[in-house]
C-alpha cells in the first residue's frame, strides 16, 4: 500500500513551471496553485495581465489533488436550510453556483483539451437511517420545485439499480453531478495557464508579506516580487502570513484509500450505477469508481488536521471497517493507495469570497470545493479586473472563530459533538 493520493501518483508531471529565482513587478500575484489559484490564473493570462502563481509545495498538492473525485451538484446544505437563512433569491443563487461550476470545468476541458475522464455520474446522496430519508424527501420537494428538476427521490428498493448494499434507506439523485480525474485536471489547468503566459513558480512559499507604495510586496525564499493585487486561494494550507483568515478557517483532514482494482463482477455487485455517492451521516462516507475501476472511498473517521503517513494510517484502517460494513463483498479487500488532505472549513460551513485584510481571496468550500472553486477562480480574476461582480458569496458576515488563533485545538471536541448527532438523529 502507498501512503499517496492516487490522483498525485497516476497523473502527469506537470512541465510548464518556471524556474527560481522570483522578481519584478505584476498586475497580480496568486497564491496557491490548485483549482482556485489556477482558474483565477488562466483567466487573468488570457486577459492580457501579468500574473505570477507562488506555491508552497507543487501543483495541486493540496485538496485539489487529495480529495475523492466528486464533482457534484447543490451546497454542502440542504437547499431548505440555505432558504431560511439567507432567504429564497440568495439560496438559489448559492444552489446554482454549483451547477455553474460544473458547467464551467466541462468548459475549460473542452477548450484546453484536458484529458481527465470527465463524466456526468450524477450523485446519489444515501439516506443512513429511515429519519434522514424524510429529510431528504422534504429538500427533494423543494429543490425539484424551484431550483433543480434534474433530481429523482428513490426508495430504498430504487438503490438496488444503483448500489450494492443493503446500508440505506434511500436517496436523493442529483442528475448534474460529475466526477472526473483530479490529478490530470489540475495538471492540465495548470498547463493551460502556463501556456496562456502565467508563471508557475512551484516550491516557492510566501512568507511574509507588506504593502507598499504600489501594492504589495511578497517575500518567497526564492526572492521578492510585489503585485499591484494579491489572490489568496490557500484553503485549509493557510499560514501565518495571513493570520486574517487564518482565524476563520478551520483544516479539517479528510483521509481516502484506493483499493485494487475490481473486476466486472465486482463492479457490477458493488456499483452498477456508478455514480458520486455520498452518506447523511455528520461524520459518513463518500465513495466512487475510479477510471481503472478502482473503488475510492473517503470519510473524516478522525477529526484532526493533521496529514502524514501515521495519521493516514490510522485514518485508512477505520475507512477499510466503514467500506466491510457498506459493502460486506468487498471486507478485506487489497487497498492500494491511502492518503489524507486537509478541507477548508467555515463555522457555517458556508464559502466565503471577496476583498479583506488588502487581498482577494476564496476559500471555505467546506469539502464541497472541486466543483466549484475552478469556477470561482474566473469570478474572481473578473473582480479583479473591475469586469463583473458575480460573486454568490458576496456580503455574508465572516467573524473570527472565538479561541481559534491557528492550530484549531478543539477538533476533537468537535467530532465528538457530530459523532453523537449521528447516534441520536
Amino acid at each position: 500500500m502507498k501512503f499517496a493520493s492516487y490522483w498525485h501518483e497516476t497523473a502527469p508531471a506537470f512541465t510548464g513551471g518556471t524556474a527560481a529565482p522570483v522578481s519584478g513587478h505584476y498586475d497580480v500575484a496568486v497564491i496557491g496553485a490548485g483549482f482556485t489559484g489556477l482558474g483565477a490564473a488562466r483567466k487573468l493570462a488570457r486577459a492580457g495581465r501579468r500574473v505570477i502563481v507562488l506555491e508552497a509545495r507543487q501543483v495541486g498538492f493540496g485538496a485539489s489533488g487529495r480529495n475523492g473525485g466528486h464533482v457534484n451538484n447543490g451546497t454542502a446544505h440542504s437547499f431548505l436550510h440555505a432558504k431560511g437563512k439567507f432567504g429564497e433569491e440568495k439560496a438559489k443563487a448559492m444552489y446554482r453556483a454549483f451547477d455553474q461550476g460544473i458547467e464551467t470545468i466541462e468548459r475549460i476541458i473542452a477548450e484546453e483539451g484536458i484529458a481527465c475522464d470527465f463524466r456526468r455520474s450524477g450523485k446519489l446522496k444515501l439516506a443512513a437511517k429511515p429519519a434522514h430519508y424524510d429529510s431528504l424527501a422534504q429538500n427533494y420537494a423543494a429543490v425539484h420545485a424551484e431550483v433543480d428538476c434534474e433530481t429523482e427521490l428513490l426508495s430504498r428498493a430504487d438503490l438496488a439499480r444503483e448500489i450494492g448494499s443493503d446500508a440505506f434507506h434511500g436517496g436523493l439523485l442529483m442528475k448534474k453531478s460529475a466526477m472526473m480525474h483530479m490529478g490530470r485536471f489540475v495538471v492540465g489547468l495548470a498547463e493551460a495557464a502556463a501556456g496562456r503566459g502565467a508563471e508557475i513558480h512551484e516550491n516557492t512559499p510566501v512568507t511574509s508579506r507588506r504593502q507598499v507604495e504600489k501594492g504589495w510586496e511578497l517575500t518567497t525564499p526564492e526572492g521578492k516580487v510585489t503585485a499591484d493585487k494579491v489572490f489568496l486561494a490557500t484553503g485549509a494550507y493557510t499560514t501565518s502570513a495571513f493570520n486574517y483568515f487564518r482565524r476563520r478557517i478551520v483544516p479539517v483532514g479528510a483521509f481516502l484509500l484506493a483499493t485494487r482494482p475490481l473486476t466486472s463482477a465486482e463492479l457490477t455487485a458493488t456499483m452498477p450505477g456508478n455514480r458520486t455517492c455520498v452518506t447523511t451521516l455528520n461524520v459518513g462516507n463518500f465513495f466512487r469508481v475510479a477510471p481503472d475501476n478502482r473503488l475510492i472511498f473517503g470519510g473524516r473517521p478522525r477529526f484532526s488536521a493533521r496529514s502524514d503517513k501515521k495519521s493516514d494510517a490510522k485514518s485508512g484502517a477505520i475507512l477499510q471497517a466503514a467500506l466491510a460494513g457498506i459493502f460486506p463483498q468487498l471486507a478485506g479487500i487489497e487497498v492500494d493507495y491511502c492518503w489524507g488532505g486537509l478541507v477548508d472549513m467555515t463555522k457555517d460551513r458556508f464559502p466565503r469570497a471577496g476583498q479583506a485584510d488588502g487581498v482577494y481571496f476564496s476559500m471555505g468550500y467546506s469539502g464541497h470545493g472541486a466543483q466549484l472553486a475552478t469556477h470561482m477562480g474566473e469570478i474572481m480574476a473578473d473582480m479583479m479586473t473591475d469586469r463583473i461582480n458575480r460573486n454568490p458569496w458576496a456580503d455574508l458576515a465572516w467573524d473570527a472563530i472565538p479561541g481559534h488563533f491557528g492550530p484549531p485545538w478543539f477538533l476533537p471536541l468537535v467530532g465528538a459533538y457530530y459523532k453523537l448527532l449521528d447516534r441520536v438523529q
